[in-house]
């Protein structure tokens, strides 16, 4: 494509994705007048702008795309299942082979009894389901005032109405009645470089299960359902809790019959370094399984609500008034998604891209908070392809910035772009969870455009200083 020809077809497709497509998490301030950057091809880690312009794809798409951009094995994949069987419904007495065979490798990779899937489209449509499901469950068992469900401040679940209840982001609850009164109770996030004031003399992870025992008690134990939680906490900072955090919790669950609900949309398929986290890294066997993002790759939308034998056993009791599990969506075993979920998971076996994570990850972990030297960075924190950098205006007091005088994770985020990378501004953190095909040279690539992304900020301060 000619320069005249790129140019002219930017303007169009703009102008096309600006009057027409209403995206996803719109800044209302900005979008009128910035647009869209319209990325037209991927390979491997590499994402590319319709004009030609390559950046690393430091976000994979987002937190997704585990095996990397136009991988021609998934695709032939795709295209030989369409041409066979795109779609059928699996209501009832209906299947195919693929979500059969997905369901089965599920089961044989997950912890403990988790033998049962129920499959949806993405991370917001599995946490919906295995809210129900938990409802479900005590109605059957005869209990049914366990109802409430505990989450946790800056926990992200989602953004259909229940799951954005279950979201602890308080500033994306403006304006849509949220939470759920009543039904959502949030304790506190472990989030340790700014933990609460009165937990400063004390454990932390002493202070948090007191928290959540208190918060349990206090709303009744026989009136709460289950505990939700992201083994490391994505959107909401990459937050990772101390270490005996999620066994703990989980054991607080099983004394109190709470069910424990882990949300690995994120952390599953390898951006830990294990296909699920839950058990391999923390030592927690979930009653209920929450996946989505990678288990896909993100080339189609996939996600899975994982139970126990226990739970199904008491669900799939059938009722005098109505024999049915009346829940499901048209997509439920997406005959092609599954089939491509299978074909991700063998790339990803192949490939030893979960091997690859755990040697890669400590030095990417490494090389990143080399850039703690800088004065406005607080915190480098995460794990593996999991990481985040909290920006501070002051290092002493954690000081963050006003976003409305200086931007400064918006402004990190146009310098990176600027030199070739792309990474995620959320709040005062810059998120990085690149493709699992980053390598060193990546990593290398990244920090370095990170670096001077940096001093360019600084630059910027010490104008707006003058």
């Amino acid at each position: 494509m000619g320069s005249d020809t790129a140019i002219a077809n930017k303007t169009t497709l703009w102008k096309k994705d600006k009057d027409h497509f209403f995206h996803p998490y719109t800044n209302f301030k900005t979008f009128d007048e910035q647009g869209s950057t319209i990325y037209a091809s991927g390979r491997d880690h590499f994402i590319y702008d319709e004009t030609g312009n390559e950046y690393l794809d430091g976000i994979a798409g987002l937190w997704c795309v585990n095996i990397g951009h136009g991988n021609r094995e998934m695709a032939d994949l795709m295209a030989e299942q369409a041409a066979k069987l795109a779609y059928y419904n699996t209501f009832g007495g209906a299947s195919s082979p693929p979500a059969a065979q997905l369901a089965a490798k599920l089961a044989e990779l997950a912890p403990s009894t988790l033998n049962k899937t129920f499959f949806g489209t993405g991370g917001s449509m599995a946490n919906d389901t295995a809210v129900k499901i938990a409802h479900y469950y005590f109605n059957i068992k005869g209990k049914p005032h366990k109802k409430k469900i505990i989450s946790r401040d800056l926990g992200y679940h989602g953004s259909t109405y229940l799951a954005h209840a279950l979201t602890g982001i308080a500033s994306t609850h403006i304006g849509f009645d949220l939470p759920i009164d009543g039904l959502v109770h949030h304790v506190t996030a472990p989030y340790e470089y700014r933990k609460p004031a009165d937990a400063e003399h004390m454990d932390f992870c002493d202070y948090l299960l007191e928290d959540l025992e208190h918060t349990i008690l206090e709303l009744g134990a026989d009136t709460i359902a289950a505990f939700i939680a992201e083994p490391i906490m994505g959107a909401g900072g990459v937050i990772v809790p101390p270490k005996e955090y999620n066994r703990r919790t989980w054991e607080l669950c099983k004394k109190y019959e709470i069910l424990y609900i882990a949300d690995e949309v994120v952390t599953a398929f390898g951006r830990l370094g294990h296909m699920f986290a839950s058990e391999a890294v923390f030592g927690v066997q979930p009653d209920i399984l929450v996946l989505a993002k990678g288990i896909s790759s993100g080339y189609v939308p996939l996600g899975a609500t994982m139970i126990t034998d226990e739970i199904y056993d008491v669900i799939s009791t059938p009722k005098d008034a109505n024999p049915y599990f009346s829940h499901g969506f048209t997509y439920s075993g997406h005959a092609l998604a599954c089939a491509v979920g299978l074909k991700n998971i063998a790339i990803m076996e192949r490939t030893e891209r979960c091997e690859h994570v755990r040697e890669h990850g400590p030095y990417f972990e490494q090389r990143l908070r080399e850039l703690e030297k800088y004065p406005i960075v607080g915190e480098v924190r995460g794990s593996h392809f999991m990481l985040g950098i909290e920006f501070v205006s002051d290092k002493a007091t954690k000081a963050s910035f006003d976003p409305d005088q200086y931007d400064v994770t918006d402004r990190i985020f146009s310098h990176c772009k600027q030199l070739g990378a792309i990474v995620r501004p959320v709040g005062p953190i810059v998120v990085l969870s690149p493709p699992l095909t980053f390598d060193r040279k990546a990593i290398d690539r990244m920090v370095e455009i990170l670096s001077k992304a940096i001093e360019k900020v600084l630059d910027e301060l010490k104008e707006r200083s003058v």
